[in-house]
């Protein structure tokens, strides 16, 4: 069965970019059953409550600005799945979800960013679900649970976001800089308590994790993260499968989930790409 993932996707420039992040994500898709559709929780996608696109052809949304142009001349023109997201949409609504249909948004760079890399040829249907930063991670807990039975349909089910997402600490930092301590405080934080299974004090992160506000001081690029999490099941189990870091403040760690009571398959036998 497939797992569901969390990536951090960083940069926009991440596919034109030279980082060890980057070369993880281009073997990822390669080591995994090939799904038949991929569903992508981003935090690019804000919306008051859960919406799906359901289009026959997917345009890519070059939803950044003040980058290179090669960077908008990138496409990921990969097929809807119109069918899927009706279906995704009934699954919301009989969880207890009011769940819109979007009929004219394609993929904005937290979706086709990372797929770029792992299925470059862009040959396999792709469908968005939004987040609801105002709703906090029990809200995407929840959710990504009623995703869960996707999986055993053949369905990738992917939080795009990042492990640490404070722009504003940007400035001044090189690519290849290392972490501040704060950073890496909270990402080793976050390790911990997935490897042990501390769901409820990942849920109260904002609490109990050391500079979790610093590290986030909004919360939508680290929702998808309880996506993934949920449409593991309730016996989740977390693999670290990736950490690295661009820019200093952006650590770009990579997990994978399952139930616990699936044999995993590669690539989570082992982490790979691990600092």
């Amino acid at each position: 069965m497939l797992p569901s993932l969390f990536l951090s996707h960083g940069s926009p420039m991440l596919p034109l970019t030279t980082a060890p992040a980057r070369g993880f994500l281009q073997q990822l898709g390669a080591g995994l059953e090939r799904p038949r559709a991929i569903l992508v929780a981003s935090a690019h996608w804000e919306t008051a409550r859960p919406a799906v696109n359901a289009v026959a052809a997917n345009a890519t949304i070059h939803d950044f600005f003040g980058f290179p142009p090669a960077l908008y001349e990138l496409r990921y023109p990969a097929p809807g799945a119109p069918e899927l997201a009706g279906q995704v949409a009934a699954r919301l609504r009989g969880a207890g979800f009011a769940t819109d249909i979007d009929t004219g948004r394609g993929l904005d760079h937290g979706a086709w960013v990372p797929l770029l890399l792992m299925y470059p040829l862009a040959d396999i249907p792709v469908l968005q679900v939004s987040v609801q930063p105002q709703l906090g991670p029990v809200h995407h807990l929840r959710l990504g649970q009623a995703l869960a039975p996707l999986r055993a349909e053949g369905v990738l089910v992917i939080g795009s976001g990042s492990l640490t997402h404070n722009l504003g600490a940007l400035r001044g930092h090189g690519l290849d800089d290392p972490a501040p301590a704060w950073v890496d405080a909270f990402a080793d934080w976050c390790a911990a308590a997935l490897a042990e299974g501390r769901t409820d004090d990942l849920l109260a992160y904002r609490r109990l994790a050391p500079f979790a506000e610093r590290n986030h001081p909004t919360e939508e690029h680290l929702l998808p993260l309880f996506v993934a999490l949920g449409a593991a099941g309730e016996a989740a189990r977390a693999r670290h499968l990736h950490a690295s870091t661009t820019h200093g403040v952006l650590r770009m760690d990579v997990y994978g989930f399952q139930d616990a009571a699936e044999v995993p398959a590669h690539p989570f036998n082992q982490p790979q790409g691990e600092i």
